[in-house]
């Protein structure tokens, strides 16, 4: 550990008067895993407010306008009931921040890590309460030692698997973000989703997941599609995801790759006419809203349906007709695209569970493949989803599923 005085430690401590230096001075510490300077120390209310900031990028040089926080939740019990115990005099501690004046210099103090506890903070000072309050404060931090620091500081607040995603591809560089804005993937000038919720934005795995399996899908043999293991992949989350980083390797013009690009474009298309289906107060084919359920609107961002649908967009890819139908499939007439009543209603008479909601609610890997097949052959006449072909499709997923076990048990 080091102790000795550094420049802009004291620049620090002049401008933000710390409780510690009025006892003596603040020593400067190294965090030996990423060999970044900080120092603990405790500070007013007032100055945090006046000298801080939660609007922080992860990296300000090339990506300044998208952040690493996770958003204020502000009718969260738990935030309430901190910004009631501020309001009554509370003394936080474990806000997590970087010193530094390369961006934003009228809020030197960067807090990347208790965003929530500031939030609490500042509605105190409202009421006239005026506390000191714990800080761990980073000097002069690189790239990858801010975004370690970011991580370990949500970490601390149970950061969602998608934000950790999230931070770790916004440190890779902005390509994936860039490629979802121009695929019509993410609104422009739109971060991923920091939290998978119904109706929310796309995320780093689900965007992951779509490329992936397009060209998992287009590694497939036409001729062979009814005895090859047609199931789609979900990509990790919350950990390093080298499956990725392989893929991105192997395909090297992924962000020029103009079929791709399509795919990605036909497939949001698909989402807003999904969504649109069920926007008038009717909803389709005349039914009440209340007799709609609430995921049949977002059925297309299920993970199930959006690896099959990206697979099978990869798999078409040499038929063009085929390719087509495939993607017309959102301009299916008189009802929602994706037909949600009917894939709840869509089952295995023997193998599904009794608590089974229908095709296309779950994510496992027995539902991506039915997926698959219910697409795959809904390109063949192009006439949409309907209740024989999501039988069909059933059936034909165990079918297959038999024969490759049996393929396999001939070849052991």
């Amino acid at each position: 550990m080091e102790y000795e005085k550094k420049p802009i430690v004291e620049e620090f401590a002049a401008q933000f008067k710390p409780l510690e230096c009025e006892q003596g001075s603040l020593l400067p510490l190294t965090d030996k895993r990423t060999i970044a300077s900080f120092v603990e120390c405790h500070i007013k209310g007032s100055t945090l407010a006046s000298l801080g900031t939660i609007d922080v990028p992860l990296d300000p040089n090339e990506q300044a306008q998208y952040r690493a926080n996770r958003e204020i939740l502000a009718n969260n019990p738990g935030f309430l009931r901190m910004r009631d115990d501020a309001k009554q005099g509370r003394s936080f501690s474990n806000i997590v921040a970087e010193y530094t004046k390369e961006f934003d210099e009228t809020h030197p103090l960067k807090i990347v890590g208790g965003q929530h506890r500031f939030k609490a903070i500042q509605d105190a000072l409202a009421s006239g309460v005026d506390e000191y309050h714990g800080i761990k404060v980073y000097f002069n931090l690189d790239k990858a030692q801010r975004l370690d620091v970011q991580v370990i500081s949500n970490t601390n607040i149970a950061i969602s698997r998608d934000l950790f995603d999230r931070m770790q591809e916004t440190f890779r560089g902005p390509q994936l973000r860039n490629w979802c804005q121009k695929a019509t993937l993410l609104p422009a000038g739109k971060d991923f989703a920091d939290k998978s919720e119904r109706g929310s934005l796309i995320s780093v795995r689900m965007a992951r997941s779509f490329i992936s399996n397009y060209f998992g899908g287009r590694d497939v043999d036409l001729a062979k599609f009814a005895v090859t293991t047609t199931t789609p992949l979900v990509s990790p989350t919350g950990e390093h995801d080298s499956d990725w980083d392989d893929l991105q390797a192997k395909h090297s013009d992924l962000w020029e790759d103009a079929d791709l690009l399509e795919a990605a474009r036909e497939f949001a298309q698909l989402v807003t006419a999904q969504r649109n289906a069920f926007r008038n107060t009717g909803g389709p084919n005349g039914k009440s809203r209340k007799h709609v359920r609430r995921d049949y609107p977002e059925k297309a961002m299920n993970l199930a349906v959006l690896t099959a649908w990206a697979y099978v967009a990869g798999v078409l890819q040499p038929n063009k007709k085929r390719l087509k139908r495939h993607y017309d499939l959102k301009n299916s007439p008189g009802r929602d695209p994706l037909n949600a009543e009917q894939l709840a209603k869509g089952r295995h008479r023997t193998d599904d569970a009794p608590n089974y909601r229908g095709l296309g609610y779950r994510t496992d890997a027995r539902e991506r493949g039915r997926m698959v097949e219910l697409f795959y052959l809904q390109a063949e006449n192009g006439e949409g989803i309907t209740p024989k072909l999501i039988k069909i499709a059933i059936a034909d997923y165990h079918a297959k599923q038999a024969a490759l076990a049996a393929i396999q048990e001939r070849a052991s």
